[in-house]
């Protein structure tokens, strides 16, 4: 009889037709599947996204073995477990003897960097599979990026508009325009009815779990219940369902907007299964898409959440993959400063950062704005080290794998890779979150006042950072008008929110 092949499948490789589940047979192949300590702890990760991949891996073990694959799993509580990937695939090739190691290609780059000494390790071959449940391979990007002086995602995104025909007509865009941004900005009001993502009751599989992840990561950041989170494909594509009829019509219009009462909005909460392989980006859009064709939902809407998907999602993973594994150590303005304990905490007067961070806490989840304009915007203005931001951000969100959240971070939120991934700083003062939010209402400081005790802290930080970087940012033509503001101030003004933000940060 044939040896069989070893088919190793990762916490966020959930889908059916996977590479290397398409190339392999199940009448004689074996997967491997194993919750492992080394992923769990390499960051504190968030105990509801360990426990969201824990079970949503088990899940998916039953339904292989439903749909006829041999399934090797570990618990992390098995008392043998090696603890880390390599040695867990030691222990299988000791089970069972396989001809060959078969993988698709994992996120992260210390993954792979692993699975490249396998073939060492073990002298098996090993065939590492391009994992095409994206739409934009390496080589693609790589061939789109050539030669150009900016990487921008709207010019990607419109190649991948023609590439897939989403929201075309021919080869023009939908009602004439690429991007809808524009409308997509609306602050919040408060007669809104948000429905909130669908939630769902664990089962006792997911039971288990949390009994588990509750006492062995007892210590790591956030609360573990209430969980309600996806675990499975089909409650994934309710859970689609349900943001298409009830929340997609406004999607677009209240995106950026901010609510202390409504942490979730009109956002879909679908970024987690997609980035764990329970929905595929493909079918969500074609969803999205019938709905905007049959009426369902405006097109602002429709294209900017396809716009996420095709354009955004897909670029970060690109410049991910081009520029590490040294893009994690990029620091363009040279910050230091150790990550405030209020990060972990929640522990602050400043209501919009102690709301998105208590929000991060007891959900795992925050939506773009939250995590750009709050609590990225204020780490970039304080000079919060960038990679001390990254890895709060790998930790604490269940949606945060390396590939997409490394490049949001660094690159669009910290503005430390100098505008390779975005055309600016993402600073903006007290006035931008008053204007988005009700944050500032009942918050002890002021954001109307720009100095004094009760003045707003990211009034002063703002400035005091564009003045830090002058020499940086200056010849930079979309800040071209915010330094002729700075250069009309009195100079007993620069200097007053210059002496403001130092006395402020000095606390931190």
């Amino acid at each position: 009889m044939t040896a069989p092949r070893l088919v190793h499948i990762l916490g966020d490789q959930l889908s059916p037709d996977l590479a290397s589940l398409r190339a392999a047979d199940p009448g004689r192949d074996i997967v491997l599947m194993c919750e492992v300590a080394e992923e769990a702890n390499y960051v504190r990760h968030h105990k509801k996204k360990i426990a969201l991949i824990f079970a949503a891996m088990r899940h998916f073990a039953d339904a292989l073995r439903v749909a006829g694959w041999q399934v090797d799993y570990i618990r992390l509580d098995d008392p043998d477990n090696a603890g880390s990937f390599t040695g867990e695939v030691a222990r299988a090739v000791a089970r069972h003897r396989p001809a060959s190691i078969l993988v698709t290609e994992p996120g992260e780059w210390r993954v792979r960097e692993a699975m490249r000494g396998w073939h060492e390790a073990f002298d098996l071959p090993v065939e590492i599979l391009e994992d095409d449940r994206f739409l934009c391979s390496h080589r693609e990007f790589s061939s789109w990026a050539a030669g150009r002086k900016q990487l921008r995602m709207e010019y990607f995104y419109r190649e991948m508009r023609r590439r897939t025909g989403f929201l075309m007509q021919g080869d023009a865009p939908e009602g004439g325009k690429w991007n809808y941004d524009a409308e997509n900005r609306k602050p919040p009001r408060d007669d809104l009815s948000m429905p909130g993502p669908l939630r769902f009751q664990p089962d006792a599989e997911t039971r288990d779990v949390l009994h588990m992840v509750g006492a062995r990561f007892a210590d790591h950041f956030g609360d573990l219940e209430p969980f309600w989170f996806a675990v499975t494909r089909q409650q994934a594509k309710a859970a689609l369902s349900h943001f298409i009829a009830e929340a997609l019509p406004r999607f677009g219009d209240y995106q950026d907007a901010m609510l202390q009462d409504e942490r979730f909005l009109y956002h879909s909460v679908l970024s987690a299964y997609l980035n764990i392989g329970l929905l595929g980006p493909l079918d969500v859009c074609k969803e999205v898409e019938a709905a905007y064709r049959s009426g369902q939902a405006p097109l602002n809407a429709a294209e900017g959440f396809i716009r996420q998907i095709i354009g955004w999602r897909e670029f970060v993973r690109g410049i991910y993959w081009r520029e590490m594994p040294g893009y994690v150590e990029r620091n363009f303005f040279g910050h230091d400063r150790p990550l405030p304990d209020f990060y972990w905490s929640a522990e602050t007067d400043m209501a919009c950062l102690r709301a998105s961070i208590t929000q991060t806490k007891e959900e795992a989840y925050a939506h773009h704005i939250q995590r750009l304009m709050i609590t990225g915007n204020f780490a970039m203005l304080a000079g919060i080290d960038p990679k001390a931001v990254h890895e709060w951000y790998l930790s604490v969100y269940a949606d945060a794998f390396e590939w997409v959240e490394l490049p949001n971070t660094l690159g669009m939120s910290q503005f430390a890779d100098g505008g390779l991934l975005g055309s600016k700083p993402y600073a903006a003062g007290g006035n931008y979150i008053n204007r988005m939010s009700d944050y500032c209402t009942g918050c002890r400081f002021d954001v109307k006042q720009k100095t004094g005790s009760d003045a707003c802290p990211f009034n002063t930080l703002y400035w005091d950072f564009l003045a830090r970087h002058e020499d940086r940012l200056r010849g930079n033509p979309r800040l071209a008008q915010v330094y002729r503001t700075w250069d009309r101030m009195a100079d007993e003004t620069r200097l007053s929110y210059r002496d403001q933000a130092a006395g402020f940060l000095a606390t931190l």
